[in-house]
């Protein structure tokens, strides 16, 4: 009553209407890891999925999660550096970011060239990395042409 059964989740997560399948994503990213069953794989396979809804609904759900694997990382990375829609592209960046994974820092560095909205988010995705590719990044948007993706570059450089 009011509480996911075993699998339900995992069922939404594969129903054949999108809308049901973008709720399985944001719930799935809101729920507590021990409340339901392990949904990172079936997350990953959303990323995939032909509406930009629930690829975009399961970016933001595993960045929620955390899951720093090497499986949902590099799905991510795909993403992120492929997908059609920038929407997708954008939240898969800012999945990487909340993760923090090494092995995502070179997406989120080649999201910093792509649409207005995907560097700003891109530039805020450095956040948990150092290095001197990140702070050549960081200084690269300094000059950039939009002014949110200039000001999150400087709110992250300043001391």
């Amino acid at each position: 009553m009011g509480r996911l059964a075993p699998n339900d989740l995992s069922a939404a997560l594969a129903d054949g209407d999108p809308a049901v399948r973008r709720r399985a994503c944001q719930v799935a990213g809101a729920a507590d890891a021990g409340d339901v069953d392990d949904v990172v794989p079936a997350l990953i396979e959303r990323l995939a999925d032909a509406d930009d809804a629930v690829v975009e609904m399961a970016a933001w759900a595993l960045g929620e999660r955390g899951d720093g694997t090497d499986p949902t990382v590099t799905a991510l990375a795909a993403v992120a550096g492929g997908h059609a829609d920038a929407l997708c592209r954008e939240a898969a960046v800012a999945a990487l970011g909340a993760i923090g994974a090494p092995a995502g820092l070179p997406a989120i560095l080649a999201a910093t060239t792509d649409k207005p909205a995907v560097r700003r988010r891109a530039v805020l995705a450095l956040a948990p990395f150092d290095g001197p590719e990140v702070e050549a990044a960081l200084h690269r948007a300094l000059e950039d042409r939009d002014w949110q993706v200039r000001q999150a570059a400087e709110d992250l450089l300043a001391p």
